[in-house]
């Protein structure tokens, strides 16, 4: 049987060489990083704002083929419970007890007195050129901005919100890259439309009195950025149609 203890000695000098070699690569690390930021003033070498946009494109036509994949699997999986029910009365009430849950959750559609709000990009002039002083981070909606719509009308009370066709459930999370949103798997361009049911005067009061909506009406002014809100009698959102994440159930007494 070979010499167990002989054997972990011989090691040891392979052992001790890896913590000088790590060492030395940290410092060659530091070393690029530092010259890189130096080189560059602290700020990035390039925008990835461009790549991002285009990769989100690129990936657009992979997530419209697996969103028909989902939406005619959902519709077997419908007619395959509502077969059951008429067979089975516990799956049958188990049914009535979602539908009743569906207007909660955001899975019907919802009309009714709203307000309507488009946000979109400053235009070039006819040169192709920016307005005097103005960079091209002036010129474009922002996450903040759309945020800040959108907190302003939960803050007012609304009972349904969409935006562009797709309705917003606790967990969206509308996100700006570039300029392009990303919503639910899906890209949008401006403008961006956010739809909301609830008491028109009450919404309009909170969009008035939101200080991002302020901020970006004065850039709107300046450098020319779209900002418009509409009252209405009669809008509709849309129903919720992608996955819920359930975290917690209940199954009752």
């Amino acid at each position: 049987m070979p010499d167990v203890e002989s054997q972990s000695q011989g090691a040891n000098p392979k052992f001790g060489f890896w913590p000088v070699a790590v060492l030395v690569v940290c410092l060659v690390a530091g070393l690029l990083l530092a010259t890189t930021r130096q080189v560059s003033h602290g700020n990035e070498l390039r925008t990835d704002s461009t790549r991002l946009s285009d990769l989100v494109r690129g990936a657009q036509g992979d997530v419209d083929d697996a969103a028909a994949i989902y939406d005619s699997l959902s519709a077997r999986v419908q007619e395959l419970q509502e077969n059951a029910a008429s067979t089975d009365s516990r799956v049958a009430e188990v049914l009535a007890d979602s539908r009743e849950l569906a207007d909660t959750l955001g899975l019907t559609s919802l009309s009714g007195p709203g307000v309507v709000v488009t946000l979109t990009d400053a235009p070039r002039d006819a040169d192709g050129n920016y307005p005097a002083g103005a960079s091209p981070d002036d010129l474009v909606v922002h996450q903040r901005d759309v945020q800040s719509v959108l907190n302003a009308l939960w803050t007012g009370g609304a009972e349904a919100i969409a935006m562009q066709d797709q309705r917003l459930v606790n967990t969206s999370a509308p996100r700006c890259i570039g300029n392009t949103l990303l919503l639910h798997g899906r890209t949008y361009s401006p403008p961006y439309v956010v739809t909301a049911i609830g008491d028109p005067a009450r919404l309009g009061a909170t969009l008035a009195n939101e200080p991002g909506i302020k901020t970006f009406k004065q850039y709107a002014v300046r450098y020319g950025l779209g900002y418009t809100q509409q009252e209405s009698d009669r809008l509709t959102v849309p129903a919720y149609t992608g996955q819920l994440h359930t975290e917690h159930a209940d199954a009752g007494a």
